[in-house]
């Protein structure tokens, strides 16, 4: 298991927020933290602890006023640290290669595989086409529904019809080099992971995963670990005391590399 370290950016500041809070507008965004630093202070601090995999996600969409703010700073990100980061948020064949000249290890997607609820594959493949499966990872990031966990697209606001399991896992697996996984209903929330959809994951193995949502202590992480035996990757936002929270970040890469 790895720390995967992240760097979130919001109207041109890098924050924390919980998950479920956004919407079309700023008006809906619950905030945990607001930085005073920009967000090359993180991918530099990243690159000195020599933590690759982080993912850099733009939180606003293009349609608000301070998207392209937000855009520039996660590309000032990239740039100070080339091959270290993966890049989220409004990702699609348009501007993907920007991304990956900026210094982008990988892109990530969620929405723009999605229609209609359902997988778009010709909209996949123009994707793997444009960057290839292996500079690709699939955000398949999910809400509880009854006893599933099913994937939510446009910021986390729209369910999709697809169901994240072992088959969807399989299904997608061909087309992407990781998944990454957030708990909506718990993100940002630091009370608690999604323990069953961290079981899930764990129960498979032929992608790189990376779990986030609701860290909020050691025994927490110890969890992930067990849960996912030892192969799912965490995220931690806003527990983290660089981001105003409480847990160390050198204790939490110290537990991430425990073996169980």
């Amino acid at each position: 298991m790895e720390f995967r370290p992240c760097i979130d950016i919001h109207d041109g500041k890098v924050k924390q927020i919980v998950g479920g809070a956004l919407d079309e507008s700023t008006a809906g965004v619950t905030e945990n933290y607001v930085s005073e630093k920009d967000s090359t202070y993180y991918a530099l601090l990243y690159k000195e602890k020599g933590l690759k995999g982080g993912h850099v996600i733009v939180l606003n969409n293009p349609s608000q006023p301070l998207y392209e703010a937000s855009v520039e700073q996660a590309v000032r990100a990239l740039g100070a640290y080339p091959g270290g980061l993966q890049i989220g948020g409004g990702v699609n064949p348009q501007n993907a290669i920007k991304y990956l000249d900026a210094g982008a290890s990988h892109v990530i997607v969620t929405s723009y595989v999605f229609r209609d609820g359902r997988i778009d594959r010709e909209a996949l493949d123009r994707m793997v086409s444009t960057v290839g499966a292996d500079r690709l990872v699939l955000d398949l990031s999910v809400r509880r529904r009854g006893d599933s966990y099913i994937i939510v697209t446009d910021r986390w606001q729209k369910y999709t019809e697809v169901e994240l399991n072992i088959d969807t896992l399989n299904d997608l697996s061909g087309s992407c080099d990781e998944f990454l996984v957030h708990g909506v209903d718990v993100e940002g929330r630091s009370n608690g992971i999604e323990a069953e959809l961290v079981g899930i994951l764990g129960s498979w193995n032929k992608k790189t995963i990376t779990y986030a949502g609701g860290i909020h202590s050691y025994d927490d992480i110890y969890l992930i670990n067990a849960l996912g035996s030892g192969r799912v990757n965490v995220t931690v936002g806003s527990s983290l005391d660089i981001f105003g929270g409480s847990l160390d970040m050198e204790q939490v890469i110290e537990y991430c590399s425990q073996t169980i």
